[in-house]
């Protein structure tokens, strides 16, 4: 197998060849360079080879795939999708003309993350891990989790009853802002009507914020939340965390459509179904 440095050099010794076939013989030059005649004369027929064709196709398609994906798609996941609409392509090919021509994927900003595990200053922690309850509406979880699109990244927030385990209310917004929270919790109250309903949650900002505090006190709700740092009473009782779960029921490789249709997917794929009220 011709390496691709060893073929581009090749290249530049044919194009020598043919800018000084009238000064010097053809045949001087080739053994002179060490490259064969009949390679040069094919050259001239067809001076851009069947491998250069086929990596300018492929690197049109990796910048579509890039491109629509904001930019934030790297070499395993362009590949992924060039598998996804039937190219043989390597990963390594697809990893090399990405390097070649400058396409690289933008990074986030690390997390600042908290070693602490202190308990809510603002609403205490009314659940203590009773996960267990006798009876519905009495105890409610909630928790946001996200779904990486083609359109980028969807939010998804979702409240479900322990007794039954069932979704009462979920949301989605292209923004993780309080008003995803409260439109879930909105969905919720207006199936269930509940009375003194513990509502428990994360540390979130949004749930911490003034607008979802007078919600739950306007609503017959009390709020309660985990310590700083311990996020899996939350999302170890809705499996939120298993978002390729949400991806297999036809959610992330629908994103090519519009975002309301990905949408009518969400409820289909949450678990206990968000149907059931």
């Amino acid at each position: 197998m011709v390496k691709p440095h060893a073929a581009r050099k090749v290249r530049r010794f044919y194009q020598f060849i043919e800018l000084h076939q009238e000064q010097y013989a053809v045949k001087t030059m080739c053994r002179l360079l060490n490259v064969t005649r009949s390679g040069y004369y094919a050259w001239l027929k067809e001076p851009i080879s069947s491998r250069a064709q086929e990596d300018a196709r492929l690197l049109r398609l990796i910048r579509a795939s890039f491109v629509a994906s904001h930019g934030i798609y790297g070499a395993p996941r362009v590949f992924l999708d060039l598998r996804e609409a039937g190219e043989t392509c390597s990963k390594h090919r697809v990893a090399r003309l990405m390097r070649i021509n400058g396409i690289r994927a933008a990074y986030g900003y690390g997390a600042r993350r908290n070693s602490a595990t202190k308990p809510s200053a603002l609403i205490p922690n009314s659940l203590q891990r009773n996960f267990t309850v006798s009876k519905p509406n009495t105890a409610w979880v909630t928790d946001i989790t996200y779904i990486r699109t083609w359109q980028g990244w969807l939010y998804l927030a979702v409240v479900m009853d322990l007794f039954s385990r069932k979704i009462v209310g979920w949301s989605t917004r292209p923004t993780i802002a309080r008003e995803l929270v409260l439109d879930a919790i909105m969905m919720a109250v207006r199936r269930r009507r509940p009375k003194q309903t513990l509502i428990h949650s994360d540390q979130g900002s949004q749930y911490g914020s003034d607008d979802w505090r007078r919600f739950c006190k306007t609503n017959g709700l009390e709020p309660s939340m985990s310590r700083r740092g311990n996020c899996w009473d939350t999302q170890s009782r809705m499996a939120l965390n298993d978002r390729p779960s949400l991806t297999r029921a036809g959610i992330g490789r629908r994103a090519l459509a519009l975002t309301c249709r990905l949408r009518s997917g969400v409820p289909r794929a949450l678990p206990g179904r968000a149907s059931v009220t």
